[in-house]
């Protein structure tokens, strides 16, 4: 870039309330910004001129922070889809972390692909028939490259990494079925995984309570996590159960990411149904004796009780198993569904964490189908009595319907939990933000002013500062960014302004595209994303690759 376009981002932020990302106290500052990175930072006691540029904000009133770091984000097509992004921009975002849950877009083939597509078209889009994005990638290289090109390559609204799917690495290497790898399909994924290590992924996801990942036993996982561990990287599950299991299954990662001496970021980590009400402690000492003995441990997780995910991921995993048309072909038949319905609502099948399903908690917040919108913003319970029919009636012809289509949010968990997650000392923040659907959750629009306007300012859970190092200089040092995650001089310029005494979510489950206030400026690479409130047109974003490490 030449020099005239760096004088486009030469800013001074005057007079601002630092809130730096370590933790620590907050101070007032100058802070000038040249070339994309903080150049400058001088405080009153430190005498001399203050700082000058092109460009003056004055700050006084709003906090300044680093850009807030998603871990766990699902705009894996949205960022190549929508040039604004304001779902995450105008939060203070400034990076996501994609691939999430053992399923994403790369890396595949011809022949995985559509079936990826249809699987995950509840969570992005992106099905048969969706043309809104061209999927010219095949690897986890030029899948990064494609974020980088973003739009006519110009870029993207926010920066990116990625963590290599593991249930599509499954895919490619043994298909739908449910039974072990054998040794050439297991060297195969251990190739795959390297490969998306090398072009520039930050670890490894596993979406255990969705096919074909479930099918993993714990030895293939731990082969799989040594791959890992080689390059530096890290090991992001979505375990086996949230529900009757959800401790057992903790530990399980727990126990897998030791036995490959890899490290270990808990996805959107919580205790969810009524069997987990109150025993957040109990995690929390399980994770506190493996820290102690020396586990490299971190997690994540949204400040909100309900959870989303697409209906068809709450069946049990032998009705899943062949992939999307084998599913639809179970479901469509009598007997088969029957078996269906019976695991689901009375035994508690896997997919619903081993918990009989409650359709009084089930409500539809997403089709691909415009004319079963009117299902939308409902429980399964209660479209079925307005139909006149049973729940599981209701729940299967929407999923024939709709192709599997269907998102749901899932009021099941308990403030207590979420609260004592958070404040841990290896918490970190991420939206598990799905943004397609007319009804999404909020979280998807609302989870960084939540944590700082609901859960810092008005609950006190957490302090602004130490809740601002939750949400920026620990997941960078999760992600081993350099320079990232801290205001300081030499760091990049992925930076928030904010007023601490107004920041709220605008985002509601009955209005939950709404935005926030109280967060006027947002920059990435020294250029204002979010000013005066207001998104821009510029678009900073471009992917993040892991930082080199050791590798054999």
């Amino acid at each position: 870039m030449d020099r005239e376009k760096d004088r486009e981002r030469d800013t001074v932020i005057r007079d601002v309330r630092v809130i730096d990302g370590s933790g620590g106290p907050s101070y007032r500052a100058d802070v000038a910004l040249s070339g994309g990175r903080i150049a400058r930072i001088h405080r009153p006691s430190d005498g001399g001129p203050r700082p000058s540029a092109a460009r003056t904000v004055d700050a006084a009133g709003l906090a300044l922070a680093p850009g807030f770091i998603d871990m766990h984000a699902h705009s894996d097509l949205a960022l190549l889809r929508d040039p604004e992004h304001t779902a995450k921009a105008a939060q203070g975002v400034t990076l996501e972390v994609l691939g999430q849950d053992g399923l994403s877009y790369a890396p595949v083939d011809d022949r995985t692909l559509a079936a990826v597509r249809a699987q995950i078209a509840g969570w992005n889009g992106g099905g048969p028939g969706d043309t809104s994005v061209a999927f010219t990638w095949r690897t986890v290289g030029e899948y990064l490259d494609r974020l980088d090109h973003g739009f006519g390559g110009a870029g993207i609204a926010v920066n990116a990494a990625y963590l290599v799917p593991q249930g599509t690495v499954r895919v490619l290497a043994t298909g739908w079925e449910d039974r072990p790898a054998t040794g050439p399909e297991l060297d195969r994924m251990r190739q795959l995984v390297a490969e998306g290590l090398q072009q520039g992924a930050m670890g490894l996801s596993s979406g255990l309570t969705y096919t074909p990942g479930m099918y993993a036993p714990d030895a293939e996982l731990t082969e799989l996590c040594r791959v890992v561990a080689r390059y530096e990287g890290y090991y992001c599950p979505h375990h086996r159960s949230y529900g009757a299991g959800a401790l057992t299954a903790y530990q399980e990662m727990i126990d897998v990411a030791r036995a490959a001496g890899c490290a270990l970021h808990l996805a959107h980590a919580t205790l969810n149904f009524g069997v987990n009400k109150g025993r957040a402690p109990e995690l929390l000492a399980l994770l506190d004796a493996a820290l102690a003995e020396g586990a490299d441990i971190s997690l994540d997780t949204y400040p909100y009780t309900p959870g989303c995910t697409t209906l068809v991921a709450l069946l049990p995993s032998w009705a899943s198993e062949g992939g999307p048309e084998v599913i639809l072909a179970r479901l469509a038949d009598d007997t088969a569904a029957e078996a269906i319905r019976h695991a689901l609502e009375t035994e508690g099948s896997d997919g619903c964490h081993g918990v009989p399903v409650d359709w009084y908690t089930v409500e539809i917040s997403g089709v691909t189908d415009p004319a079963l919108a009117a299902l939308v913003g409902k429980t399964v319970a209660r479209s079925a009595a307005e139909r006149g029919e049973t729940p599981w009636e209701t729940a299967r012809g929407l999923l024939l319907a709709d192709r599997l289509g269907p998102t749901v949010l899932q009021h099941v968990g308990h403030e207590e939990n979420v609260r004592a997650i958070m404040r841990h000392p290896v918490h970190t923040g991420g939206s598990d933000g799905i943004l397609q659907g007319a009804k999404p959750h909020p979280r998807a629009y609302g989870t960084f002013p939540a944590y700082l306007g609901t859960y810092a300012r008005e609950l006190g859970v957490l302090s602004l500062e130490e809740c601002v190092a939750h949400l920026t200089s620990r997941p960078a040092a999760r992600l081993r960014l350099p320079d990232r995650g801290l205001v300081r001089e030499g760091y990049r310029a992925d930076l928030v302004l904010f007023d601490p005494e107004t920041v709220a979510p605008g985002a509601t489950f009955d209005a939950p595209r709404t935005l926030p206030t109280g967060i006027p400026y947002v920059l990435i690479d020294g250029r204002f994303v979010i000013e005066d409130g207001r998104r821009t047109t510029v678009l900073a974003g471009r992917a993040v690759r892991r930082t080199p490490g050791r590798h054999g």
